[in-house]
């Protein structure tokens, strides 16, 4: 009966599965869920299959999920345990700049974003405030996104950036980043014939006529989007 007892009160715990590459990062997620008394963990996972597949068996609350997976992004991710799963509440935790990935995550159907740099205090209240069936972004995304549904940013909203899908702004961003075709194929576990077509698409879609362009665009658009870049 004692066991039992001890069962049910752990039970009413918001069940959290993480998913992240790095395990160290893991680690630590978990030790700061394991401190809150109404929190805890249920699995982790370094991979989007592995994440989906937990999510499946596990059913948890609440996922934490990383933007850049091997093999498949976290956007991707999104997308598929929403389509398994859709009373999972999904809550990106990445060290992109929020302005780059936020839109595109809530579009996916995830329920809010925050940035590692945040810190714990700020963590926790982003997951209690996901599981209260609320979105979490940051105050200036939230000023963004309210200017983007009142028109504000109507000439924005049209950027041929924005039709890219999510596997194309990914590869577009670490462009941006200076990587080259085999380093984003190695960073993504992805060939480098499917880095050249989706480069080569990307070129198309942003009406761009050499792969030196695409290069200055990108860099271009990273520095525009990232605070402080001159």
């Amino acid at each position: 009966m004692k066991r039992a007892a001890g069962n049910s009160r752990e039970r009413v715990k918001k069940q959290i599965l993480i998913v992240d590459d790095h395990p160290m990062v893991r680690e630590g997620l978990a030790q700061l869920i394991a401190r809150e008394p109404e929190l805890a963990v249920c699995g982790e996972a370094g991979t989007a299959q592995e994440g989906l597949a937990k999510a499946a068996e596990l059913k948890p609350d609440l996922i934490l999920v990383d933007i850049t997976l091997p093999g498949r992004s976290g956007l991707e991710l999104i997308k598929d345990i929403l389509a398994i799963r859709p009373e999972t509440r999904v809550l990106v935790v990445s060290m992109h700049e929020e302005s780059l990935y936020a839109e595109r995550v809530l579009r996916a159907g995830g329920r809010g974003y925050i940035m590692k740099q945040e810190g714990g205090r700020k963590l926790v209240e982003a997951i209690r405030q996901v599981l209260a069936g609320q979105v979490y972004v940051s105050p200036s995304m939230s000023a963004r996104l309210l200017d983007s549904l009142s028109g504000a940013r109507a000439q924005d909203a049209r950027s041929p950036v924005e039709g890219l899908t999510d596997r194309e702004f990914e590869i577009f961003r670490l462009i941006g980043e200076g990587l080259s075709t085999r380093d984003i194929a190695q960073k993504l576990h992805l060939s480098v014939k499917t880095i050249e077509v989706h480069r080569l698409n990307i070129k198309t879609k942003l009406k761009l006529a050499s792969s030196s362009e695409l290069v200055h665009r990108a860099v271009r658009w990273m520095q525009a989007q990232t605070p402080g870049a001159v």
